[in-house]
């Protein structure tokens, strides 16, 4: 019954995405089949085998590593604010001891500076190119817009776009959705290590394997749902401008650069966090005095969410029984963002969502596919390259879209293999 579920749902979310598509006779079967048996084997090469799950252990000691390091500098500099610091008073709840931004946004600056010293010392740019070179030819990508995608496995939705700026001119309107959704269907290492430490309580395994692993098969899940919305055969090759051009004139330019921009993410993410927050509770006590209850409960934005969502919860595999809550997280993390999606899921109950369901959950959560990141998207693109500015507003809707639906295949995928 699971498989003919799964199948049933595999289809539905494939036929969601033609619903949107230009030119629905144009969409290419070889390709399509060529990303979704990329995405199961990724997925089982990076889930399955030994020598990968046990390098991506080894990964996880290291993220724990730097999240103790990053305390003690965090400590040097805020004080007992920082988590694990010594307090000047008893501590009666360790939980409510903890500020959010010392303890865990304060990774995504540390994470920005290393990962521009790694570009800079052109560690990053070898490894993202094997793995461009994986995608390039079986998905139909070009050169550029193959290592943009790639890089946003590493770097944000923003970011990524910058290593292939000389062309972002030259591309079609095809290569920008792609460019676009493949951004908005991963997140970037810094906010990675951080939900690391956010859902450590509700996870045994091996988190930052199933995050970078759920980064790495979204950008073929990506690919085939930008390649089923506008169809085109058109890809900018040449990438002689990208091997020219270098982002830092020298380490210590990397070091800096990269912790600045650290420090406007997680400024940008402490704001909209509060902000949105904030929407929500005021949305939800608007609602409660308006709406009468339903089935004995108020009626919030979230129970909205989820049976709204519930439909594609069950697609990618959730059990009936669980898809309300499971739509509900899709739908807080579609309407407001993946952060909020995340805090609600890490203070579920344990036995609210099965083991298979809660992996499912961390997959499907994984990307910045929601509305904010329409904007932060047109207008850090749209800087770039202004007179394109009408292009990315007219790809942005499906780019939006087919984030969200790859995303949630990305969880089919791993639910089957899991």
């Amino acid at each position: 019954m699971e498989h003919i579920q799964v199948t049933i749902g595999g289809l539905v979310l494939i036929f969601l995405g033609a619903i949107f598509s230009t030119n629905k006779k144009k969409i290419n079967l070889f390709y399509l089949t060529n990303a979704i048996v990329l995405q199961f084997l990724l997925a089982f090469l990076l889930i399955k085998v030994p020598l990968i799950t046990n390098m991506f252990n080894s990964l996880s000691q290291g993220v724990l590593a730097l999240k103790d390091a990053t305390d003690k500098g965090t400590g040097f500099v805020f004080g007992y604010l920082a988590e694990g610091a010594p307090k000047p008073f008893e501590v009666i709840d360790p939980a409510f001891a903890n500020i959010f931004i010392f303890s865990g946004l304060m990774l995504i600056i540390v994470v920005s500076a290393l990962s521009a010293i790694f570009w800079h010392w052109r560690i990053l740019p070898f490894v993202i190119k094997i793995i461009a070179t994986i995608f390039k030819k079986p998905l139909n990508v070009g050169g550029p817009v193959g290592l943009s995608a790639t890089a946003n496995i590493i770097f944000g939705q923003v970011e990524a776009p910058l290593l292939v700026r000389p062309y972002l001119n030259k591309m079609t309107k095809h290569e920008l959705l792609v460019l676009m959704t493949v951004g908005m269907s991963t997140i970037s290492g810094g906010v990675m290590v951080v939900f690391v430490t956010m859902l450590s309580g509700l996870y045994e395994t091996n988190l930052i394997g199933h995050f970078l692993t759920a980064s790495i098969i979204s950008v073929p899940a990506a690919i085939m749902y930008a390649n089923i919305m506008m169809p085109s055969d058109k890809k900018t090759e040449d990438q002689s401008e990208i091997e020219k051009s270098k982002l830092y004139r020298g380490t210590m330019d990397a070091l800096t650069s990269g912790t600045a921009d650290g420090l406007q993410i997680t400024l940008n993410i402490a704001a909209l966090l509060l902000v949105l927050i904030t929407i929500v509770s005021l949305a939800n006590n608007g609602l409660e005095y308006i709406l009468p209850p339903v089935m004995g409960e108020p009626v919030t934005l979230e129970r909205i969410a989820g049976w709204i969502f519930a439909p594609i919860a069950w697609c990618m595999g959730i059990p009936q029984s669980e898809i309300q809550l499971a739509g509900s997280l899709l739908g807080v993390k579609f309407i407001l963002n993946e952060f909020v999606a995340y805090i609600n899921l890490s203070g579920i109950d344990a036995n609210a969502l099965s083991e298979k369901s809660r992996i499912i959950m961390l997959y499907a959560l994984c990307g910045f596919a929601n509305l904010s990141s329409v904007g932060i998207l047109l207008s850090g693109i749209g800087t770039m390259v202004p007179n394109r500015k009408d292009d990315l507003i007219s790809v942005s809707g499906k780019a939006l879209i087919a984030a969200t639906l790859a995303s949630c295949f990305t969880g089919l995928v791993v639910g089957v293999i899991s």
